[in-house]
């Protein structure tokens, strides 16, 4: 097992996606359970604090160490099993997704709810129970975790396998590998009907897995972790479509999203069943258009489509989706339209660099980021969007949209070019996010709550359900050494 504790060598490990920055004093790269349960054990003998760290592109800081050591799970890195019979796969948890995502189609399997950030640890999408523009269709994370090993900072290992184990209303019962048993009460929240990966799942009588996944560090590391996979399509129609008025590009959303959910419901097939339906506003398409030539100088939205196809209905399924873009006023001509996997790449990679420049101008800014990963009800979608986007024009700030719209799903990043308006934009982002929670919907849609937005938290659930969230901790880490300031404070149950 590596150990570094040179400050040039550890101030990777000391910085987020979000650019939110800590300090610590060494990183531990283990390569084995042996070598996380010696971490633990010195770090319970010492009181240090432990923070878990994957390849550091989440947004809120839960990777961010504010003091004591790090554990990178970059060694851990093995992919144990690919299973194309039965469909899974068993990895542990430094695993890259694009190198997994890459091998995966060698066995012509998939992994649908791959976030935007491919170059994240798998570890980390469980961490956050993340997803990404598939998630129109197939859902988070959570919907594709079959079994999770797990280590607990009393060192003790913890299995958890779907459908095995499950609350008695809002008590939960588990067993470590000591026999020793673990005994939950769980807090009574209104999940949200958006997509949610805010604190800890809490649900009468829900599977025990589900406690874990979006636990976000708190609880234990991940050891193994065995994942649900699909066949791989046979084709994907992919399409970039310009709309010269946003109302337009709304008008295409509702409708492709109501006859997807129709499709589903009532298992049609044949017809429109999107499974990505992404927003760029017209600050996103100049914020690339020296990147993209191609994008139409008097385009005010655009909107990214996928749908798997079979070679038997691929034609029909574009000229459905033809017939759409003309009801909707869409630029058809100036369309990028995928005819091959080349085509679709470049697709995906144009949706992928929005993301990347937002984050490039914020570090060359040296601000903390400032998006939002907001989701509300889908009948609130159109005016939510205009009310932020008004405000945010009338105090005078820069700003991009994008995000997966098909969720109801928004990502507001504001551009602050100094400190006052970096303070106007904090004060703008907490307005936003309290007034997606008065309205039903989440704070925090895929990226988890980490050390940044943990008021809000308490906001959506009430203070007494944090509190006893902050017990489901302790039972876990008696020690409280384990991800401290992440999802909460761990004084908010005095």
């Amino acid at each position: 097992m590596i150990i570094k504790k040179d400050k040039d060598l550890i101030q990777d490990y000391l910085k987020d996606a979000s650019n939110t920055e800590g300090f610590c004093d060494s990183v531990y790269f283990p390569e084995s359970v042996k070598d996380l349960q010696e971490i633990f054990k010195e770090a319970v003998e010492n009181k240090i604090k432990v923070t878990i760290s994957g390849n550091r592109t989440g947004l809120t800081g839960a990777a961010v160490p504010k003091g004591g050591i790090v554990i990178s799970t970059e060694r851990l890195n093995k992919i144990i099993e690919i299973n194309k019979s039965e469909k899974y796969a068993v990895v542990e948890p430094g695993v890259l997704l694009s190198e997994f995502i890459s091998k995966l189609k060698t066995y012509s399997l998939y992994y649908p709810p791959d976030p935007t950030e491919l170059n994240c640890f798998i570890g980390g999408i469980v961490a956050t129970n993340a997803s990404g523009a598939k998630s129109f269709k197939y859902g988070a994370t959570r919907d594709f975790i079959l079994s999770l090993e797990m280590l607990l900072p009393t060192c003790e290992l913890i299995t958890i396998n779907r459908g095995e184990q499950f609350a008695i209303d809002n008590k939960l019962t588990l067993k470590t590998n000591t026999d020793r048993s673990i005994e939950l009460e769980l807090p009574e929240i209104h999940i949200p009907i958006t997509k949610n990966a805010a604190g800890f799942f809490s649900k009468k009588n829900m599977d025990a897995i589900d406690l874990f996944i979006g636990s976000e560090g708190t609880l234990g590391i991940f050891t193994r972790i065995k994942l649900l996979l699909l066949d791989y399509p046979k084709s994907i129609f992919s399409a970039v479509i310009f709309f010269n008025d946003e109302d337009d590009a709304f008008n295409f959303i509702n409708d492709v999203r109501e006859k997807s959910y129709s499709s589903r419901n009532k298992r049609i097939k044949n017809t429109i069943d999107a499974i990505a339906l992404e927003f760029f506003d017209k600050n996103s398409l100049i914020f690339l258009k020296n990147e993209y030539s191609r994008i139409p100088a008097n385009a005010s939205a655009a909107i990214w489509i996928e749908q798997e196809t079979t070679p038997e209905n691929e034609e029909l399924i574009i000229e459905i989706c033809a017939r759409l873009i003309e009801k909707h006023k869409g630029n058809f001509n100036d369309s990028w339209i995928a005819v091959t996997e080349k085509d679709r790449a470049e697709i995906e990679k144009f949706r992928h660099s929005i993301s990347a420049k937002v984050n490039e101008y914020i570090s060359s800014n040296e601000f903390r980021k400032l998006g939002t990963d907001i989701a509300v009800p889908d009948s609130e979608l159109q005016n939510f969007y205009y009310s932020i986007t008004n405000e945010v024009k009338k105090n005078g700030l820069e700003y991009v949209v994008y995000g997966h719209f098909g969720n109801s799903h928004l990502h507001l990043n504001m551009l602050p070019k100094n400190e006052n308006e970096f303070i106007l934009a904090q004060n703008l982002y907490k307005q936003f996010c309290n007034k997606a929670i008065n309205i039903g919907g989440t704070f925090s849609a895929e990226h988890g709550v980490g050390k940044n937005k943990k008021e809000y938290l308490i906001k959506m659930y009430g203070s007494d359900a944090v509190k006893m969230m902050v017990q489901i901790k302790k039972k876990f880490d008696p020690y409280l050494i384990l991800g401290i300031g992440n999802i909460f404070d761990i004084q908010d149950d005095n």
